[in-house]
């Protein structure tokens, strides 16, 4: 199973090199000349040692000009080593430059249903570490395996041409270095891709955990914590120590038997020396010294690409996950035809539909809702009996499984994307804020905003105040997630954005939860002013602020068992009765 997925795995990533095939050509050609150039010193290092007959009997003047020989050969050798690891950098980089964009690009078209069923950490591993640890296995190959198979090439070609019989010994022990290096590798893949899931469920849990730091501490969980981090920290060190013993005595392994090999060279190439001494054709000290050198050059490349393989493992095992991101099946896009929804009147209709997150358990059932152009429709129910799915479904964050939604008597699923939530606002209890200024968090919805627009929504949302108070007013610098600001200056901050906007549907899910009573009673009054002609959803648990909605919504398990009035739901002392009464029995 490691090899089929290791086979599948390169192809992908070849794919992504053959854009540069020209750097590649390029990156071969100067391995080729500098192996060329390196196996050439040997040669001159062999004619040196021949000039040297006996005592006395020296060419000192040859042996001079072999020695310029070699200190030119060695300059360029370097000098054309150096443009190939700059050339080979930079299709690395280029290469996962790339399958990072791919990730993201993919990250930003998939269904919200996979974000919610994968951690946040563990995803940023993915496209983070895992990318790195896969340009380090990239870069060792691109750097190690050309020039370790053009070497053994060229050695194996020079060796045949000065003595074919020695050659032949190292010809038939060389299998034994592929044998070796081949069992290793096979054990390695699924050691190193266990690595980088433990390490990706290491980081989603770091990342949980500092997220959520005021809740750990609050609960007293800094113990149970730190147990289930050393928990994922034990197993990470275990499969990460097997991982590393297996790819550790892949190179001592070939180097033994690589050892094995030089030792049969030497014995053979002394044996030829002496055998055809004082011959027409004798095998010299020279050409045996050069023989040995090409000898050790070609068992050499052996442990490197031995090396090689193990880092391409891990590199392998990293772009799996990697590739698992990318491959991931996105969100059904917007048909050819679909409809662009521009200036929204806000009739929405909900009918017949059904919907659940996993198959097994039922959310929504036959959920039917009529809502007119400007109206006001507050939605109520205890936790989890389906609010907030509603206004995911109203979204398009998440498809019905039957039934249909309809906008302005279009099914939404016949209108784009991106212009049905244009023509939203929406205000979650949830704040976000990217980094950045306080003018670019307001303007995001409307970049082309004039500076009076975007002070005017200010103030109707009753933020101008304290955003003059900041250090540099609208241009304060803020953090990521709003930095120090308090949790209810971030959410004004998002009720701003959408005053900004001002879209003919709002959605404001529990908008108002984290201010004061004194600012939400303000603010209640700029939603009544903003709210004017237009369609409002409203979420909320207190239920003071929705006695002046249209139609209140009462849901339970998915159904809505109760519709009317503030007044009429009262009267009718159902659910809604109870739930009204129990938040002021005490006043």
């Amino acid at each position: 199973m490691a090899k089929k997925i290791r086979s599948g795995d390169l192809k992908r990533v070849l794919k992504y090199i053959r854009r540069y095939r020209l750097l590649m050509v390029l990156s071969v050609i100067m391995a080729a000349v500098t192996v060329m150039l390196t196996l050439y010193v040997p040669i001159l290092t062999g004619r040196a040692i021949d000039l040297i007959i006996g005592p006395g009997n020296v060419d000192l003047a040859g042996i001079a000009a072999i020695l310029t020989q070699i200190a030119v050969t060695v300059a360029a050798t370097a000098v054309i080593q150096w443009l190939m690891n700059t050339v080979n950098n930079r299709i690395t980089f280029h290469v996962v430059r790339d399958m990072r964009n791919e990730a993201f690009r993919k990250i930003e078209i998939l269904p919200l249903s996979y974000l919610d069923a994968h951690g946040g950490g563990e995803i940023v591993n993915r496209v983070i570490a895992d990318a790195d640890q896969f340009a380090d296995g990239l870069l060792m190959g691109f750097t190690q395996l050309f020039t370790g198979i053009v070497t053994i090439l060229g050695t194996l070609f020079f060796m045949l041409t000065i003595n074919w019989k020695t050659a032949l010994v190292v010809i038939v022990l060389t299998p034994l270095s592929l044998f070796i290096a081949r069992f290793i590798s096979k054990k390695t893949y699924d050691m190193f891709r266990l690595q980088s899931e433990t390490r990706g469920e290491q980081t989603a849990f770091i990342d949980e955990m500092i997220s959520n730091q005021k809740v750990v501490k609050a609960f007293g969980r800094e113990k149970a914590s730190l147990e289930k981090f050393d928990e994922i920290n034990e197993r990470l060190r275990s499969c990460s120590l097997r991982a590393t013993f297996f790819s550790s005595i892949t190179n001592p392994a070939t180097r033994f038997v690589n050892n094995v090999v030089y030792a049969g060279v030497a014995l053979a190439g002394a044996l030829s020396c002496i055998a055809t001494a004082g011959t027409a054709v004798p095998f010299t000290v020279g050409q045996l010294s050069c023989f040995l050198s090409y000898a050790n050059q070609y068992t050499k490349p052996f442990n490197e690409i031995s090396g090689v393989i193990t880092e391409l493992q891990n590199a392998l095992a990293c772009a799996s996950r990697l590739f698992e991101l990318i491959e991931e099946d996105p969100q059904i896009p917007d048909s050819p035809d679909a409809l662009v929804l521009e200036n929204a009147k806000g009739d929405v209709t909900l009918k017949n539909v059904d919907f659940s997150y996993t198959p097994d358990r039922r959310l929504i059932e036959n959920l039917n809702l009529t809502v007119k152009q400007g109206q006001r429709v507050a939605i109520v129910g205890p936790t989890g009996c389906g609010k907030t799915t509603i206004i995911n479904l109203l979204m398009r964050f998440y498809d019905v499984d039957s039934g249909s939604i309809m906008a302005d008597g279009t099914d939404i699923r016949n209108i784009t994307r991106k212009s049905l939530r244009r023509n939203y606002g929406m205000v979650l209890q949830e704040t976000w804020l990217k980094s950045g200024t306080i003018r670019e968090n307001i303007t995001m919805g409307r970049p082309d905003a004039t500076n009076e627009e975007m002070i005017a929504a200010a103030k109707a949302a009753h933020s101008h105040g304290f955003i003059k108070r900041l250090p540099k007013g609208y241009d304060t610098v803020i953090g990521e997630d709003g930095g120090s600001l308090s949790q209810g200056q971030k959410q004004l901050l998002c009720i701003t954005r959408v005053m900004l906007c001002l879209p003919p549907m709002l959605i404001l899910d529990e908008a108002t939860s984290s201010i004061d009573t004194r600012t939400e009673i303000r603010i209640q009054k700029a939603f009544a002013e903003m709210m004017k002609g237009r369609t409002s959803f409203i979420v909320a648990h207190r239920l003071s602020t929705i006695r002046e909605a249209d139609i209140i919504l009462v849901m339970k398990d998915g159904h809505i068992i109760e519709q009317g009035s503030h007044e009429e739901l009262l009267k009718m002392g159902g659910f809604y009765h109870t739930l009204y009464n129990s938040q002021f029995a005490a006043v």
